[in-house]
């Protein structure tokens, strides 16, 4: 069985988002929790949840925080698992966040993805995890190629209308 995924979010307001980021991760079979934390109005528990997430089977982090974004950083800080941030589009079309959430310290890394990237959150999740789990990793490879014939389809109904002009 694969490792747990927390995904932490700086408030309910992220939930629009973040709701697909859990739905990626269900369609692999990855298990996991959802929570909300601030790293501003409820440091203690984002602190302790970090420290303790290894230790409770969790193999990767995703943190979604729209403004100044600092969830990820203080995760990162607290525990050597990986981290992926997701900024949110809230003010300055989410510009603030993905800046801070990007910028972080030598020694503090977090993974970033797009401003509302959830489902690639997720799946780079997945691919962190199919590294030590080839059921994950064949389950990638399949969805790769699901991605390829799509757009090999989507390419022959354009040459065909292409041609029927």
């Amino acid at each position: 069985m694969s490792k747990k995924v927390a995904i932490i979010m700086g408030s309910d307001s992220d939930f629009p988002v973040v709701k697909d980021a859990a739905a990626e991760l269900k369609s692999y079979g990855v298990p996991y929790e959802v929570h909300i934390m601030s790293a501003h109005r409820t440091p203690e528990l984002a602190s302790e949840f970090a420290s303790k997430a290894k230790e409770n089977g969790f193999g990767v982090i995703i943190c979604a925080a729209g403004m100044a974004a600092h969830l990820a950083g203080v995760v990162a800080g607290h525990t050597t698992l990986p981290v992926i941030g997701i900024p949110m589009k809230s003010s300055f079309d989410g510009l603030d966040a993905l800046l801070a959430t990007v910028q972080m310290p030598s020694g503090i890394p977090v993974a970033t993805v797009a401003v509302n990237g959830a489902k690639n959150a997720a799946i780079l999740a997945v691919q962190m995890l199919a590294i030590n789990d080839e059921s994950l990793a064949e389950k990638l490879a399949e969805a790769k190629l699901k991605m390829i014939e799509g757009v090999k389809a989507k390419e022959a109904k354009v040459q065909q209308m292409i041609a029927e002009l």
